[in-house]
């Protein structure tokens, strides 16, 4: 295993990463010049350092660290799928893992970037792999996914020890399917999939109606016209 990402560890232990609450980005409340931050999530923030750019750092809040461990060991137990990143170490608040190129499939939709079958299908053996190795494949949503060449690659597995299915990959697949079709292709602006995202997280999963929930967004994106 590599071991020369240990020349970011200085660096790293500037950073600062705050937790704002649940479901809430986190904030940086002091970092580095020589890390740039590439990701901002609830529980933790990704950089990559300049010296060593193939690989990306996770910093957790404090109130996070427990995930810290729980991805440590999703990683070990998937480690040589090609629908992840690979897994190289951890330091007292993050983990290294490495740097993977793409665009999540959020800033797809806001470009007009066409997503294809394929990248749904990877996604989709991906969490067949996992299943197979006993874990649980949840909290996959637009963001936690990358489109590299036309292919799907996860990047956030945080959650897969926990138990329940929150179905947000199983409503983006039928999403893809229903509404999807009727987008692609055109750049959709972020408050209208910001609005969608707060509708979505409101909703009370234990009654929530797809069909329903399709057509107020489908009134979002064309109004009233047939």
């Amino acid at each position: 295993m590599n071991s020369d990402w240990r020349q970011a560890n200085q660096e790293l232990q500037k950073v600062i990463v705050k937790s704002n609450g649940l479901n809430e980005p986190v904030s940086i409340e002091s970092g580095s010049e020589q890390l740039s931050c590439i990701g901002i999530g609830t529980d933790a923030a990704v950089f990559r350092f300049a010296e060593t750019p193939e690989y990306a750092f996770k910093i957790y809040t404090e109130q996070s660290l427990p995930k810290k461990d729980m991805e440590e060991e999703v990683y070990r137990q998937i480690e040589g799928s090609p629908f992840f990143p690979r897994f190289y170490g951890k330091g007292e608040n993050y983990i290294v893992v490495s740097y993977e190129e793409g665009m999540n499939l959020y800033d797809c939709v806001l470009q007009g970037i066409p997503v294809p079958e394929q990248v749904i299908s990877d996604v989709e053996e991906a969490r067949a792999y996992v299943r197979s190795k006993g874990l649980n494949p949840r909290d996959i949503h637009l963001k936690n996914v990358l489109m590299q060449n036309g292919r799907g690659k996860v990047i956030d597995v945080s959650e897969y020890i926990q138990p329940g299915n929150d179905n947000r990959w199983e409503h983006l697949v039928w999403a893809y399917s229903h509404i999807y079709p009727l987008i692609a292709g055109k750049q959709i602006s972020s408050w209208m999939l910001e609005t969608i995202k707060h509708w979505y997280n409101r909703v009370d999963k234990a009654s929530f109606a797809l069909e329903e929930f399709a057509k107020q967004v489908e009134r979002l994106f064309f109004g009233n016209r047939k």
